[in-house]
């Protein structure tokens, strides 16, 4: 006879990134107790195009939640173990499906998809020309009209975020105009699709969106928390596609069927929030960076809203309950981080695996003399320059591998530094640390550089799924598990403390500036290559 089950607490995150999904589940300390992680398929149907399915998505979630609580039950736990879960998701890709059937009408658009290039020149010319309706009668045009967008969402017009996704949607799938004409249409980011589906699709109707990922629609007023009018009119939307918002942490249906029926779902967040969240910067000051693909660094500004004037997005981190008032912070992204190492491995054949740049660049102690801007696709923040073009200067006939590896890892130092000028501009706030998590930060080299240029700690935890962390931590917030209270930052004390390794600065600071000034040399030459895209 098989011992009885033993019962637990704890909580479980669902990770919904852009090429799998896992779910994992986490004890009071952080500690993964299960997980499993599948990838689904991409579509790229044109160059510039990236498409998921809806449905094949949805099918990845549920089979990463059942495999994972199945490992659960083999190791002796209780399926009621887990109180409550969260998710947290790729934010800007974009959902539409129909209010009759919850039947999605076409294939989501993913968040690094360009197709809506000459959407987003329409409405810029729009902008310009006839301006935005701010107040009834109250025009804003021109410059006027795009410094009210921002200040209305914090964000440009841009092909990234969600509005410019609906409307190409809706001008070019006829099921998607034919759904908005006759009221059928559902709009939503990923969360809102999943929410939807999870807790019993189109017999329960429940049509949310949470304000982190509402704040990447350019819909969203981030100061009233509110969907604005005047964007839907003039983007030409009707109000009755949007999901209700709702707030970061709190109850918001139940799973209506499989292995976790009954189970809350208590938090979501837009993953790069999320791993703000995970890595427990809830307070001003504190900043952290994940490093990918890109990499992404949000600075907490508290409760007070910080209107970027140094090329930043202001956007909403998170609001932990429906009646707390919501923490902003500035964000800045770097279009190539762990891309350009990728690059290295395959298509320069310096290395055979991302782990081995580290290896390979620290057989030189210095670049000797190279610089590398990693503008494979333009400059992000806080330059957003499409014209620029990747740039190697410095070279010489010493000049080896190694020099260009350690240059890959320094040009992701500088960037994160850039970004971090143009927050201390924006808040008045210096930065004391930086915590970090993504895939290239397992090389301690690569962090030492980061230290070393950027002037300041870099702080990486042992466990690293910070983003599935932070949706953790804000469901079991949703419930009072744990004691875990994200208003009080001290009841987190125990949460992922174990093997932090602190990396600080080395290089003294006459030569760290002298060598941001070269840096800032290299960018200025590489600006304005494109001709195509510059006029």
């Amino acid at each position: 006879m098989a011992p009885p089950a033993k019962q637990g607490e704890f909580v479980g995150s669902l990770d919904c990134g852009t090429t799998s999904v896992r779910f994992i589940i986490f004890d009071k300390f952080a500690n993964i107790v299960a997980q499993h992680q599948l990838e689904f398929p991409q579509y790229y149907p044109h160059p510039g195009w990236h498409d998921h399915d809806p449905e094949e998505i949805l099918a990845t979630v549920q089979a990463c939640i059942e495999t994972a609580v199945e490992s659960l039950l083999k190791v002796g736990w209780a399926r009621d173990s887990v109180k409550v879960i969260g998710i947290t998701n790729q934010r800007e890709s974009t959902f539409a499906w129909s209010r009759a059937t919850g039947k999605p009408l076409c294939n989501a658009i993913v968040w690094d998809d360009s197709r809506n290039k000459n959407i987003v020149a329409q409405y810029e010319r729009k902008l310009r020309e006839e301006g935005l309706e701010v107040e009834p009668g109250v025009w804003k045009k021109g410059d006027d009209g795009i410094e009210a967008l921002r200040a209305l969402t914090g964000l440009p017009l841009s092909t990234y975020f969600s509005a410019m996704k609906l409307r190409w949607m809706i001008n070019h799938i006829p099921d998607v105009y034919k759904a908005h004409e006759i009221d059928d249409l559902l709009f939503g980011t990923l969360e809102s699709w999943l929410v939807y589906n999870l807790v019993g699709g189109v017999q329960q109707g429940l049509h949310v969106c949470e304000v982190s990922n509402a704040s990447r629609t350019l819909l969203m007023n981030t100061c009233t928390l509110q969907w604005e009018p005047c964007l839907l009119q003039f983007f030409g939307l009707r109000d009755s596609v949007l999901p209700k918002l709702v707030s970061t942490s709190e109850v918001y249906g139940h799973i209506a069927s499989g292995i976790l029926a009954g189970v809350p779902i208590g938090g979501l967040v837009g993953d790069q929030q999320g791993a703000m969240v995970g890595n427990k910067c809830l307070r001003q000051g504190e900043a952290k960076c994940t490093y990918g693909t890109g990499a992404f660094l949000l600075f907490c500004t508290g409760e007070e809203q910080v209107k970027s004037s140094h090329g930043l997005l202001s956007t909403v981190a998170f609001q932990p309950g429906p009646k707390s008032k919501p923490v902003y912070a500035l964000e800045g992204s770097i279009g190539s981080a762990g891309s350009a190492i990728t690059w290295l491995k395959d298509s320069m054949n310096f290395i055979s695996k991302p782990s081995e740049v580290n290896v390979l660049a620290a057989q030189e102690p210095t670049s000797g003399g190279v610089y590398f801007v990693t503008a494979f696709s333009g400059l992000l923040a806080p330059y957003w320059d499409s014209s620029a073009a990747g740039l190697m200067i410095g070279i010489s006939q010493y000049t080896n591998r190694s020099h260009i590896a350690r240059a890959t890892l320094e040009a992701n130092a500088f960037q994160t530094r850039a970004i971090i000028e143009s927050m201390k501009l924006d808040s008045g706030k210096d930065l004391d640390h930086l915590k970090v998590d993504g895939g290239m930060t397992n090389g301690d080299l690569a962090m030492s550089i980061l230290s070393d240029l950027g002037g300041f700690d870099v702080v990486r935890p042992e466990m690293r799924e910070s983003t599935a962390l932070g949706s953790a931590l804000l469901a079991a917030n949703a419930i009072g598990l744990f004691g875990w209270d994200l208003s009080k930052p001290e009841t987190l004390a125990d949460v992922n403390t174990r093997g932090v390794k602190t990396f600080s600065p080395q290089l003294d600071e006459m030569e760290r500036e002298k060598k941001w000034g070269k840096w800032q040399r290299a960018v200025e030459r590489c600006r304005g290559w494109d001709t195509a895209v510059a006029e």
